[in-house]
């Protein structure tokens, strides 16, 4: 997202050189792979070849940095071919049914087992906080994510969703086509109009009930301008879909807005010599990147090509739901033989192939 944003706009070569400079000075880095880096950072790293990188969404509240587990909100894998001309972005349900790898974060052990993906994160933050946590959530995850795929991530970066309210606050707002009626199990409006939770949530995120005289938020289907609240609270749900696809609606969604936030960074961001400079910190503040040993600068500049238009937004299981009941786990997300077979075809950057033959997969948003 950020190389689109920082070269799109063409100019001298001077000129593009300071752009990047002042846009990978407001990103965060950090050792996040940690084990499961590429090997190839310790001999000669290069952008040569395909690419891939793990995204992880977060969505962090202030009462979630103390030490307590912190679940991965979303797990995006981003593979980019070896031209470096289109992306492909293909989210992993978060209650995937995966096998997590033994690890041990230094302050609590964890001795592996099957369990759903987004409880790697979970396990390996646990007993840490603040940048601790999420280093070893993200390593962890990354080994499992590995452990699935067979694919080491080349690079590596946790998106925080709060601070892409900040984003949006920059640029006024962010408009999108919402493919399906959205009710908020989290905002809505009391009889005194003034804001107000709509749901009682239980601790695993499910609802427990509803509350008497509170109006929750709708999204109804069609384009919509999202203020920064709005924008965040809609990446958000999952339990109220109107085509009840639940996970994978909302993997949906958040694919979408990540594609439609760039495209109104490039269309109101990069003419306004005012709104750019905070535009740009703006997003480097909402994530934290490990680049696998190249300079986030080269990483920019190599993919300057993949443009919002380039990423293709993959589903899982064609974005209809495989459930199981696992004791102990509860209901599950089993990934299909042919969604074993896409995860394969992006290791080996066969997915073209793939998705010639399995057309099904192709989310058309």
């Amino acid at each position: 997202m950020g190389s689109v944003l920082l070269v799109a706009g063409g100019g001298s070569a001077v000129g593009l050189k300071a752009t990047v400079a002042a846009a990978t000075s407001a990103v965060g880095q950090d050792e996040l792979l940690g084990s499961a880096k590429p090997e190839l950072e310790k001999k000669n790293a290069s952008l040569d070849g395909a690419k891939n990188i793990l995204l992880v969404g977060i969505d962090q509240r202030p009462d979630q940095i103390n030490g307590e587990p912190l679940r991965s909100d979303s797990i995006i894998l981003l593979h980019v071919n070896k031209d470096h001309s289109s992306g492909y972005l293909v989210s992993l349900p978060r209650d995937s049914l995966v096998t997590i790898p033994a690890y041990d974060n230094t302050a609590q052990k964890f001795a592996g087992g099957r369990a759903k993906i987004n409880a790697a994160f979970a396990f390996g933050t646990r007993g840490l906080k603040g940048n601790d946590a999420l280093k070893h959530g993200f390593e962890l995850l990354t080994m499992t994510v590995k452990e699935l795929t067979g694919i080491t991530p080349d690079a590596g970066a946790i998106i925080d969703f709060q601070g892409f309210r900040d984003v949006v606050k920059v640029l006024g707002k962010v408009c999108m086509y919402v493919d399906t009626d959205t009710t908020s199990i989290h905002k809505g409006t009391g009889k005194d109009g003034k804001p107000a939770a709509p749901f009682v949530i239980n601790p695993d995120g499910t609802l427990k009930r509803s509350i008497p005289g509170v109006k929750p938020n709708f999204y109804a289907k069609g384009d919509h301008c999202f203020t920064p609240a709005e924008a965040l609270d809609f990446v958000r749900q999952r339990d109220l879909l109107g085509d009840n696809s639940l996970d994978y609606g909302r993997q949906r969604h958040q694919q979408q807005f990540f594609k439609a936030i760039i495209n109104q960074a490039l269309k109101d961001g990069l003419d306004s010599p005012t709104k750019l400079p905070s535009l740009l910190t703006a997003f480097g503040k909402s994530m934290t990147i490990d680049t696998g040993g190249i300079q986030l600068a080269d990483w920019a500049l190599s993919l300057r090509s993949v443009k919002p238009d380039n990423l293709v937004t993959i589903k899982t299981n064609e974005g209809e739901l495989n459930s199981d009941s696992i004791p102990g786990l509860g209901s599950v997300e089993i990934l299909s033989d042919d969604s074993m077979k896409l995860l394969q075809a992006m290791k080996k950057d066969d997915i073209d192939e793939f998705l010639l033959g399995h057309p099904k997969f192709v989310d058309p948003a």
